[in-house]
């Protein structure tokens, strides 16, 4: 199983969040990345979740238009420069990012990066030969195994991380 992210458009207005953060709440489904950007009409929000065909299925049924992405995990070291060799790596492939999440997960002293990019396997062959990406880190993550890994977060507290 791959990597995903749900990503949606929601109106840019107080409380817009809410019916996605309820339906995922009240559904015990759980958050390992969110991310919001906005325009000054629209809001851009991107989710890592536990379980992301039935999260799409029941925003759909919500209403909401929801997009599906596979997602490259890598493994950082916590210092300055590491995502920025990344970056190099990718840009010298001519490679495009097109969506960053820092996980809340680590795999021991190393952050978790997932991304989706313009061309994936040549962007995960790529890191591979870089030596950020291995086989292990590719198995390792799935999205129910990366809340696996997760510290305890109480499932009440899912709609209060949104």
């Amino acid at each position: 199983m791959v990597l995903q992210e749900l990503a949606l458009e929601l109106p840019n207005r107080p409380g817009a969040l809410i019916t996605v953060a309820r339906i995922l709440a009240q559904e015990r489904i759980n958050l390992a990345a969110v991310s919001v950007d906005s325009t000054p009409r629209r809001g851009h929000v991107r989710l890592v979740v536990s379980d992301p065909a039935r999260a799409r299925k029941l925003l759909q049924a919500g209403g909401f238009k929801v997009e599906t992405h596979e997602l490259i995990a890598v493994r950082l070291e916590d210092r300055s420069g590491s995502f920025l060799q990344v970056l190099e790596l990718l840009s010298a492939q001519k490679i495009n990012l097109q969506s960053v999440a820092i996980l809340i997960v680590r795999d021991g002293s190393q952050t978790l990066v997932a991304f989706t990019a313009d061309d994936l396997p040549r962007a995960r062959a790529t890191l591979r030969a870089g030596g950020f990406l291995s086989e292990t880190a590719e198995r390792l993550i799935s999205n129910r195994d990366l809340l696996a890994h997760a510290p305890a977060i109480p499932p009440e507290s899912v709609g209060m991380l949104m």
